[in-house]
């Protein structure tokens, strides 16, 4: 059976509440269980998945037994049959006309690789208000409602970018041709499988990767508000320690995404000088002063390490 829509969840030790809730927001999807497939990707968890999919004729969990967000990602498309392909964490509840949305907006936009939206977080325990500086690095987001896309021509000399607005990993969808592409170019270079989550790695370029590939070859990428999910944030992801890492984390692997689509605006520094300019920094962000500037302090450390990482 060709569906017209893969729903590819890929998942590691799943915590069983949250993806229930994943599960429950697919079962009230408004577009008929005969239009779509789901397909559970089990990355190398410890134990099985314990998960009611018996409502869904087309739905089944495959292994992906190499660990990695990216390799996930990659087992679900190269299984999955459909025309337009949707990446749902474990964590993300989708509105109820989300998958009935993608459909009529490739639909209007075939020339578009991918599409993302909104991403509206439910907290397992109300969060300190600093946090909300922090929402990006949660992916969290709310753009606004007016539509946004980004084509780039190299033809009309101009300098190429990832554009803010494009998808976040939590619910991108993909035309089925450009996932194919992106599978291939990946499978030609296997050093960006590294560039997103990996065990208890906080890596977090998988997404820009996507995009910026597709991008490159010629695709657009578009923001659409219509596109809404609930993204369930636990309590251990709301401290001071989890977001410092996952900040540093994300600094060094964007400068790593846009040096492997060459894009550089850094410069390389001397490994020797990462600690060293780290230290100086503590002056420059009075990590002390609050947990805000020690949290962006962090990730100056990592756009540090990101660049002496940078080939030469």
């Amino acid at each position: 059976m060709n569906s017209l829509i893969s729903v590819i969840i890929p998942t590691h030790n799943p915590n069983p509440m949250r993806l229930e809730r994943t599960i429950a927001g697919l079962r009230s999807q408004s577009l008929s269980n005969a239009q779509w497939e789901l397909l559970i990707v089990d990355n190398a968890s410890d134990g099985s998945i314990e998960v009611d999919i018996t409502w869904h004729p087309n739905a089944r969990t495959i292994q992906e037994n190499q660990l990695g967000l990216t390799r996930a990602r990659l087992a679900g498309i190269q299984a999955s049959q459909g025309q337009y392909l949707v990446f749902v964490d474990d964590d993300n509840v989708l509105g109820a006309n989300y998958l009935q949305h993608i459909i009529e907006i490739f639909q209007a936009h075939p020339t578009l690789g991918a599409i993302g939206g909104k991403s509206l977080p439910e907290f397992e325990i109300e969060p300190e208000p600093w946090i909300k500086t922090f929402w990006g690095c949660l992916a969290l987001r709310d753009l606004g409602n007016t539509e946004q896309l980004y084509f780039y021509d190299a033809n009309l000399g101009e300098t190429k970018q990832h554009p803010e607005f494009a998808p976040i990993g939590a619910g991108m969808a993909l035309q089925r041709s450009a996932a194919t592409q992106y599978v291939q170019m990946i499978l030609d270079d296997p050093a960006r499988l590294a560039l997103d989550r990996t065990g208890r790695s906080l890596q977090s370029g998988g997404d820009c990767d996507i995009n910026l590939t597709l991008i490159n070859l010629g695709w657009g990428v578009g923001y659409f508000p219509q596109l809404e999910l609930t993204h369930l944030i636990s309590a251990n992801r709301l401290t001071t320690p989890y977001l410092a890492r996952l900040n540093r984390s994300i600094a060094k692997s964007w400068i790593q995404v846009l040096d492997a689509h060459q894009i550089r605006p850094w410069r390389k520094i001397p490994r020797w000088s990462v600690l060293p300019r780290q230290l100086k920094a503590v002056m420059s962000y009075q990590p002390w002063k609050s947990p805000i500037e020690y949290i962006r302090w962090q990730g100056a450390c990592g756009a540090f390490e990101g660049q002496s990482l940078l080939s030469d």
